[in-house]
């Protein structure tokens, strides 16, 4: 084992996921107390822009597989190469975003190599030849400190945005890992992937979320009131629980404790009171900008901004000053 750190820099679509990019960053403080080296590792089918850009994003070394079986993701196919990738680079620690990949890949990969695993990570520290690292339990009201055995390999998956984006630098060499699936890593298929919410931005992706809730009162009112600014802001539509049970916005982009958690670094709250199970999906936002006319929201309590004023009249205009700045 090296004092490496390997990092699983995800993909869509040829294109660097920006949590995986912000995981070199992590990699890049703890490489500094390892004395190592950070590879990144990239997998899929055509992935050269991918490559392109972990390759320029401050890594030591990049590793990528290309196998057209990777095409789409699968979990035992990226199980296998991931594991391969390990046992070449032979890294004391291992890396990867907190995405739905992330969340999947990461449990699949510990069990095969018997390494330990801590998921949702938000501090990392190299110390006394291990890692110990925090992360929010009980939906961020506590935080547990966890610490790695020196003599085992570490993973961990990072949340989004706890990172920022690695700083621009040279393009570094990218070496070729062949791939073979083993065993049983081909009973599993992925078909296709359809995205659920349309073309606008996962919430748990998205640096800006515009999110609404049941004061929007219909679907209609979020087209009309939240999308401008979201599209405006190059940001993704989120909604709370009760905006989503009254079918004004799937599921998909529900925000909080039954939904999605989500670390951004703008949370704009349209008309969302601030129930206890959506703050414990966002109050780990960086900042936090409630529209609501009831001064004593819940939301208002945890929001650094708070405009007690009607969201039909004050999103128009930041719409158009947003797009008037742009």
């Amino acid at each position: 084992m090296t004092n490496d750190i390997l990092v699983f820099v995800e993909q869509r679509s040829n294109h660097a996921l920006p949590a995986g990019l912000q995981c070199l960053t992590a990699a890049r403080v703890l490489a500094g107390q390892t004395s190592g080296k950070v590879i990144a590792l990239v997998v899929g089918g055509a992935i050269d822009a991918a490559v392109a850009e972990a390759s320029k994003a401050g890594a030591d070394r990049v590793i990528a597989i290309r196998d057209a079986g990777l095409e789409r993701y699968s979990a035992t196919r990226y199980r296998a190469a991931l594991c391969s990738a390990i046992e070449s680079a032979k890294p004391r620690i291992v890396l990867l975003a907190a995405s739905f990949l992330g969340r999947d890949l990461a449990p699949r990969v510990a069990m095969r190599l018997g390494a330990q695993l801590a998921t949702d990570v938000t501090e990392l520290q190299f110390a006394g030849g291990a890692l110990t690292i925090r992360r929010p339990v009980y939906n961020g009201k506590a935080i547990a400190k966890v610490a790695f055995k020196a003599d085992r390999l570490a993973i961990a998956s990072i949340r989004a945005n706890t990172f920022a984006p690695p700083a621009a630098a040279a393009a570094v060499n990218v070496e070729s890992l062949p791939f073979a699936a083993g065993p049983g890593d081909d009973r599993l298929n992925n078909e296709g992937l359809e995205r659920s919410a349309g073309e606008i931005k996962d919430v748990t992706e998205a640096d800006i979320i515009v999110s609404g809730g049941r004061s929007l009162k219909s679907e209609d009112n979020f087209k009309q009131y939240i999308f401008p600014l979201a599209q405006a802001l190059d940001a993704a539509v989120g909604a709370s629980r009760a905006a989503c049970d009254a079918g004004y916005q799937p599921h998909s982009r529900q925000v909080g404790l039954t939904g999605k958690t989500v670390t951004p670094k703008l949370y704009i709250a349209c008309g969302v009171s601030g129930a206890i199970q959506h703050l414990a999906g966002m109050r780990g936002s960086k900042v936090i900008v409630a529209i609501n006319t009831d001064k004593e929201a819940p939301i208002t309590k945890v929001a650094d901004y708070t405009l007690p004023l009607d969201l039909f009249a004050v999103l128009p205009l930041m719409t158009e000053a947003v797009k008037g700045m742009r």
